[in-house]
């Protein structure tokens, strides 16, 4: 029998209209950054069914294929369960959603999802060359290099797989997908977004710093003191506590 949005709790339904909103929301990000263009690239965001935590049961909010941007509204968002078959929507899911459901199935702690074709990262995807790790953003934000994934075909979760075996037990939000583009992750859909943003920013600045001679390595102790600091000490909430701390 075919499970619908209505087969779920209320709770879970009111989580799916606030996720409908929020991914609306950022995939006008894609295009602001100049990320996508035409109906290209995607963004996810996970919906945890069960309150113990991430499960097999959760469900995912994508846009649907081929559907330009500026006709992404929350209604227009489709919801899915990690099997990649439709909950909640009149069209057909992303075709990439097979791969964001791999991608939740298999990596709990991830949150949210984003794909893009922007150019300079995905010309790098094209040479299946990493980013080195020569800015002191790439260690705040990837902690290292900028990996390769392997070539795969879309369809199927072949994409999510490479995704997985790139990303689990690595720093980078970010990889490569060989000949393909850009996939970022993080603990929720704005996460992701940044992760992309960034990840094409840092590949353009690598890319033109290449045009002058031959960028500069990070020793990898300075990237491990930056990337700790970035990820444990900069923001304004821990700046907010440690000032607390200091005056307590």
């Amino acid at each position: 029998m075919t499970t619908t949005l209505a087969d779920y709790p209320a709770s879970v339904q009111e989580q799916v209209a606030r996720t409908r909103e929020v991914v609306a929301r950022l995939h006008a990000e894609l295009p602001r950054w100049g990320l996508v263009v035409w109906t290209a690239g995607n963004v996810s965001q996970r919906v945890v069914v069960d309150p113990a935590g991430p499960s097999a049961r959760d469900l995912l909010v994508i846009k649907p294929s081929g559907v330009t941007y500026d006709e992404l509204t929350p209604e227009a968002m489709v919801v899915c369960d990690l099997e990649g078959t439709l909950v909640e929507g009149d069209r057909a899911p992303s075709s990439d959603t097979a791969a964001h459901a791999y991608v939740y199935t298999h990596m709990p702690e991830v949150g949210g999802v984003v794909h893009t074709h922007s150019t300079y990262a995905t010309a790098w995807a094209a040479r299946a060359e990493p980013v080195p790790c020569v800015l002191t953003m790439m260690a705040d934000e990837f902690g290292g290099d900028i990996p390769i994934g392997p070539f795969a075909l879309i369809g199927d979760d072949s994409i999510g797989r490479g995704i997985v075996e790139t990303l689990q037990g690595s720093r980078s939000p970010a990889v490569l997908m060989r000949n393909h583009g850009p996939f970022t992750i993080g603990k929720d859909a704005k996460a992701a977004v940044k992760a992309a943003v960034m990840v094409e920013e840092v590949a353009r600045t690598v890319h033109v710093s290449r045009q002058l001679g031959e960028p500069l390595p990070i020793e990898q102790h300075h990237v491990d003191s930056l990337y700790a600091r970035y990820q444990n000490v900069y923001g304004q909430g821990t700046a907010a506590t440690a000032t607390k701390e200091e005056h307590a």
